[in-house]
């Protein structure tokens, strides 16, 4: 059993030391990412329809996320009995992708490349924006990837559908990524959670949508179906890709965001979806988007993303151990 980190060595308390994502170490060279999960920060925003600020978003969650990173090899949880990224999961963090200001194409394939390098070293890719728009490039790098070993099945956790096809020649801001992940022959379907309110998609998009295979639950139809009648619509054993926007959470929780939306998920609501996809599933990559800092003095929706991707790291790997 690990034991915890008080026996030896530095106290390293939260607010000591570099702000790399939950402490772990940084790795400048792309070419030698030697580990189980990699985080990247992704800080674009230039797609955003109204408020920007996502740009701070990696830079805020890598923050927050040493609050839960300090003196011990692992996290118990006493509800699960179980201690999560212990010492057997090595997590580096790679830094950002270069963004080139006022240039989306560019940017965004500095993005993919990123993933591109976290998936040839083996390692689960973890993205932190920066607007949705940074999912486009996330699923682009999967090319390759779903090629060997098969298809993903996208799951979006999102106040908004974000499946506009083209708007005033726009094809690549935040309206669109689930649009351009569904024309992918390597995306086998996808899931859309937490969808409410008004919305940048037209009734036509909800309709194109379902007619190309998504399923569409608002926070009140999750909550009445309950996590496992959720988990039950989405394809058992399959490779999942998540993707998850802050503004899905209600703005009680989470008012760092550039589109807040009420009704919005509470913070389980979200996290026993999680541990079930780990469950159910392979989850093969990750990104979580839209937290633009400077709209919430308290600090706590960096906070809440830190928790969340932490939490669900831990799931994905102890799910993983349990297989092996």
């Amino acid at each position: 059993m690990s034991t915890h980190g008080y026996s030896d060595g530095r106290l390293n308390l939260p607010f000591v030391g570099l702000s790399t994502f939950g402490k772990s170490p940084y790795v400048e060279d792309w070419d030698r990412i030697d580990a189980d999960v990699a985080v990247l920060g992704a800080p674009f925003d230039f797609g955003t329809q109204w408020r920007p600020g996502a740009r701070f978003g990696p830079r805020a969650v890598r923050e927050a996320s040493t609050l839960f990173s300090f003196g011990h090899a692992g996290a118990y949880d006493h509800e699960d009995d179980a201690t999560y990224l212990d010492s057997s999961v090595r997590m580096v963090d790679i830094g950002d992708a270069d963004i080139i200001h006022t240039k989306t194409d560019e940017s965004h394939e500095n993005i993919a490349l990123g993933v591109r390098k976290i998936l040839s070293a083996g390692a689960l890719p973890v993205v932190i924006g920066g607007d949705h728009s940074i999912n486009i490039p996330c699923v682009n790098a999967f090319a390759d990837d779903c090629a060997a070993n098969g298809p993903i099945h996208v799951v979006q956790i999102d106040a908004h559908l974000d499946f506009v096809d083209e708007r005033h020649g726009v094809t690549a801001g935040h309206g669109n990524p689930m649009r351009r992940a569904i024309e992918k022959d390597y995306v086998s379907g996808m899931t859309q959670l937490g969808i409410r309110n008004v919305s940048s998609t037209a009734k036509e998009g909800y309709e194109d949508a379902r007619a190309r295979g998504s399923d569409i639950l608002s926070v009140r139809q999750v909550r009445k179906l309950g996590t496992e009648g959720v988990l039950d619509r989405i394809p058992a054993g399959a490779r999942y890709y998540v993707t998850i926007d802050i503004d899905a959470f209600c703005p009680s929780i989470a008012a760092g965001t550039g589109t807040p939306s009420h009704g919005g998920f509470l913070y389980y609501d979200v996290l026993e979806i999680l541990q079930g996809l780990a469950q159910r599933g392979d989850v093969v990559g990750i990104d979580l988007v839209e937290v633009a800092p400077a709209y919430d003095p308290t600090e706590s929706t960096q906070i809440l993303a830190a928790q969340l991707l932490l939490n669900f790291i831990g799931f994905i790997f102890h799910e993983r151990a349990k297989r092996a």
